[in-house]
């Protein structure tokens, strides 16, 4: 199994999609990490110093699952879905050959995470499934998949905060909200956490469930047998 995820900034992976490259890590599967843009728009400190900073710390948190991040090198803050993406993704899609590629939703907040979610649906056409992670917050978010990530929160915790840069602990915070929301939308047990996914099939992919990492386990669903006073 090999899997594919491309993230428009340097630490997008790690908050969108980490939690279920781990599952995926401890099945055994091959990961391969993409960044699409170099990350010189995020802070205020001189744009080529940050270049390295954040490609030094997009390093380490891959590294915590044994992948080596492949960077795009596009600028940050002005991605859009034209022929120079488009190809970088063909060409990498056609080098990994991945079973799997995964990426943020159409409908996400930065206008980076937009542009690479259109540029990956029209490169993976008739290659490669394309799933998309959830949304900043959810906003506009309706899942199809849910991946169980209750066992690997510790490591995603950890990945994202190697982004030092970016004031990480705000991402982790929020993470684990939506994480913990997640898995109760989905009926998980208490104190589980899941990451939300969203797949539109496309000829000739019409269903991914055997390609993911378990769901959180569901809970019975019972009527009270209290009677009413």
């Amino acid at each position: 199994m090999k899997v594919l995820a491309l993230g428009a900034h340097p630490d997008d992976i790690e908050i969108f999609m980490f939690g279920t490259l781990a599952a995926y890590a401890a099945l055994g599967a091959e990961l391969t990490f993409a960044i699409a843009t170099d990350g010189a728009k995020g802070g205020k400190d001189d744009p080529a110093a940050l270049v390295r900073a954040r490609r030094e710390e997009a390093t380490m948190a891959a590294g915590l699952l044994g992948v080596t991040p492949r960077f795009l090198e596009f600028p940050d803050g002005a991605l859009v879905a034209d022929a120079a993406l488009i190809a970088a993704l063909k060409a990498l899609i056609a080098e990994v050959k991945p079973d799997l590629a995964i990426t943020h939703a159409p409908n996400d907040y930065h206008g980076d995470h937009r542009a690479l979610s259109d540029g990956v649906r029209i490169a993976a056409s008739f290659a490669v499934p394309a799933l998309h992670a959830d949304t900043l917050g959810g906003t506009g978010f309706s899942p199809t998949h849910y991946v169980d990530i209750s066992a690997h929160w510790d490591i995603m915790a950890q990945a994202i905060r190697a982004h030092r840069s970016q004031d990480p602990e705000r991402f982790v915070a929020s993470a684990r909200t939506q994480n913990e929301f997640r898995a109760g939308q989905c009926n998980g047990a208490p104190g589980a956490l899941a990451e939300a996914f969203r797949f539109e099939p496309v000829f000739p992919f019409a269903d991914i469930r055997e390609l993911l990492p378990p769901a959180p386990p569901i809970l019975p669903v019972t009527v009270s047998t209290k009677s009413a006073k």
